[in-house]
């Protein structure tokens, strides 16, 4: 599927829904009625979502990462953050999407944003129109800053809030050296002061709906790396722009941005 060319499934406590996305137009392509609400055992949630998943090649051949979502409201938001957690991993395991469970503040705003264009009261239809209420950008500022920037500007062009970096105007000191800062932040007081910088990075994490892990060709540099960790710690939905090369262990992410 290209960029723009997607099969998008909703999951809610009583029904599953398939659409197919391409290029702001939102088609159904079905409608199941399936009651996740009887249970809120990870295990078995994660074998009914596996189950339906196993069909969704009657819409596309290839089901993957790239050019299938996965999105759940109802029932899978009262999961405690732990069972929630358990959920992803094994829904990823078995089917390799990420089953990405939205929070009840961005699911309202999805539906306020598809009835305010539309005036649909369906989820997707303001998930196709602006996915992302804010944002945290990822990569490698010296190998690829022209690249982050026209991911930032995509990002900020759909509406979404970047939160960090804030600029990506680099401070001309830190030209060609091996931690560049952008205008908004102050120089390093030391080596040690990176930390500083970076924890201040990977904090806008906890506030943003989504993570851009920005990585032209493929390959993920070792800060990234790190920092995949910090993500995943938080159980933050990660959204790499091609299909990762160089890492060890695959973790629930997603690949592409566009709906």
């Amino acid at each position: 599927m290209a960029a723009l060319d997607r099969v998008l499934v909703h999951f809610d406590s009583e029904r599953v829904s398939v659409f197919h996305s391409r290029s702001g137009e939102l088609e159904l392509l079905k409608r199941e009625r399936i009651a996740f609400g009887g249970t809120l055992a990870p295990d078995v949630l994660a074998e009914r979502v596996g189950e339906f998943c196993s069909g969704l090649n009657e819409f596309h051949d290839v089901v993957d990462n790239r050019g299938t979502r996965l999105y759940a409201t109802g029932a899978f938001q009262q999961l405690s953050q732990p069972d929630a957690a358990t959920l992803v991993n094994s829904v990823y395991v078995d089917t390799g999407l990420y089953f990405n469970i939205v929070a009840s503040e961005l699911q309202r705003f999805y539906l306020e944003t598809g009835m305010s264009a539309c005036g649909s009261d369906d989820m997707v239809e303001g998930v196709i129109r602006q996915e992302f209420r804010n944002a945290v950008v990822c990569g490698s500022f010296q190998q690829s800053l022209e690249y982050i920037e026209d991911t930032v500007a995509r990002l900020r062009g759909s509406g979404a809030d970047v939160l960090s970096p804030l600029s990506t105007r680099i401070k001309p000191e830190t030209v060609g050296t091996d931690f560049i800062l952008f205008d908004y932040q102050d120089l390093l007081k030391n080596e040690r002061d990176t930390w500083r910088h970076k924890c201040v990075h990977m904090d806008a994490f906890r506030e943003a709906d989504a993570v851009i892990v920005c990585n032209p060709g493929g390959l993920v540099g070792k800060g990234t790396i790190f920092e995949l960790g910090f993500m995943a710690a938080l159980s933050k939905r990660v959204i790499f722009t091609e299909e990762p090369r160089g890492v060890s262990v695959f973790f629930p992410c997603e690949v592409g941005l566009g709906v």
